[in-house]
């Protein structure tokens, strides 16, 4: 008899923790991290990343949210990596331009697209038709006028 009511505990506890354990990992998963720094997200950088099948430049995926209107949205740019935007830039515009075809494109000014911008803190490239078009995109500083003499700070090479 004693046997048989110890071989029920023992089933009991054993199914019980058999079905606890994805509960109880659930939670875990849900508890957020406390060594991250306060408003910090962690984000899976492969995760929905349109640009991981690109050779990047002098250019870095980043992911941003912004909410424009007061719906949030996220979403991934490329921008210019520290090493290139720590550089002097004075007089000119920064401009995407794709070389093969000749043709331009914009970057996101907070919520704008914009043709050129002045500072390189807002070289801001979206996932386009444009992007996805062209095999090699360029930023370049100097004359949108002249882009055959405009400095190339950074490139994008579709991979194929």
């Amino acid at each position: 008899m004693i046997r048989r009511t110890a071989l029920r505990t023992l089933i009991t506890v054993a199914v019980t923790a058999t079905l606890a354990l994805p509960l109880t990992q659930g939670a875990q998963a849900a508890t957020p991290d406390t060594t991250a720094p306060a408003g910090a997200a962690t984000i899976n950088t492969d995760d929905g990343n349109p640009f991981r099948w690109m050779e990047l430049d002098g250019l870095r995926a980043d992911f941003q949210f912004m909410c424009p209107a007061g719906h949030c949205v996220g979403f991934w740019s490329l921008v210019l990596t520290d090493n290139v935007a720590q550089q002097k830039f004075e007089g000119h515009k920064f401009f995407v331009y794709a070389p093969a075809t000749g043709e331009f494109s914009f970057f996101l000014d907070t919520d704008i697209a914009v043709r050129t911008v002045d500072h390189p803190s807002r070289v801001r490239l979206v996932d386009t038709e444009f992007m996805r078009s062209h095999p090699r995109v360029e930023v370049r500083y100097g004359d949108p006028d002249h882009p055959d003499r405009a400095r190339v700070v950074a490139s994008a090479t579709t991979l194929m």
